[in-house]
């Protein structure tokens, strides 16, 4: 992995362990069974891990192909070590197709555990398998999509149109006020006590920077005067990708929340955030994700232990 300049946050899916080997994508012979051959399982963003003793997850590459017959292509997800990786969606639990002991985690839940080397094969097969499952006609007719490329283009076996694996871009920032205060909100959605910073996706014709001075004042009625990109991270759940900022609205201000969509938001110094996590009157997110990257940054540690 190239060095990166500047600031720059990193979580467990920022990392980089593996050689994509793109260029082998377009030999027919890519995903074809061998013995060179070896096979991530993943299964409705569940991949399949190895715990150590130590607490620490490995993924598992197993030999056989384990889809059974099933019509999800095979990706190539790289080579490791002198390996062609193929990703292997498989359907819901069946004794044919889960194989007793195969220990399927979430990688929502557990992409902090991953070892460095598998975070980016874990991250790019459950992206997969998400986009294979969902994408089985053509958006233009409706025929059936072919794969092609080693799983990574699907094209119309009538009108020839290709179909990519799609990204939606989204942004995630930390905002401070002039006291240096970090605003936390709860998502209509989310469940009661669990805070995080804002994020939203990227509309079309939209810049970055843009995208963070817009959700920040549609969400809590704040105008935010300054951003600084901090980092990117894959968020496979099903197909975003996460692009950070550190966000500063110095006269801070009354918040108007956008109750659709905001539950509850405030601004909290770091004495006040850790005497709320120590009542339990707040949740913050798990240290896999960049929210959390991005409230521990501000608080110069690891917010919660």
């Amino acid at each position: 992995m190239a060095k990166l300049r500047g600031p720059h946050l990193s979580t467990p899916l920022t990392l980089l362990g593996s050689d994509r080997d793109a260029l082998l994508r377009g030999d027919p012979g890519a995903v074809a069974p061998g013995e060179d051959a070896r096979y991530l399982v993943t299964r409705a963003g569940a991949v399949t891990l190895r715990e150590e003793v130590d607490g620490t997850l490995h993924a598992v590459l197993e030999e056989a192909d384990p889809r059974d017959g099933a019509l999800q292509p095979l990706v190539l997800l790289g080579r490791r070590d002198g390996f062609r990786v193929l990703a292997a969606e498989i359907a819901e639990p069946s004794p044919e197709l889960d194989a007793p002991g195969r220990d399927l985690r979430d990688l929502r839940r557990v992409a902090d555990q991953l070892v460095d080397s598998d975070a980016d094969l874990a991250a790019a097969a459950v992206a997969m398998g998400a986009w294979h499952r969902s994408m089985r006609h053509c958006p233009q007719c409706g025929s059936a999509l072919e794969p092609e490329m080693a799983g990574w283009v699907l094209r119309c076996r009538e009108d020839g149109t290709e179909q990519f694996p799609r990204t939606d871009p989204a942004v995630i920032m930390a905002v401070r006020d002039g006291q240096d205060r970090l605003l936390l909100a709860r998502n209509a959605h989310f469940p009661r006590g669990f805070h995080s910073v804002l994020a939203g996706f990227v509309e079309p014709g939209e810049s970055l920077e843009n995208a963070v001075t817009r959700e920040v004042a549609e969400e809590v009625g704040i105008t935010v005067e300054e951003v600084e990109y901090v980092g990117s991270q894959p968020w496979p759940f099903p197909r975003s990708l996460m692009l950070g900022y550190r966000a500063w609205a110095p006269d801070g201000g009354e918040l108007a929340l956008q109750e659709e969509e905001i539950a509850e938001a405030r601004w909290f110094s770091r004495e006040e955030l850790a005497a709320a996590l120590e009542a339990g009157e707040i949740a913050l997110p798990g240290t896999a994700s960049m929210g959390r990257a991005l409230i521990d940054d501000w608080y110069g540690r690891s917010a919660q232990r």
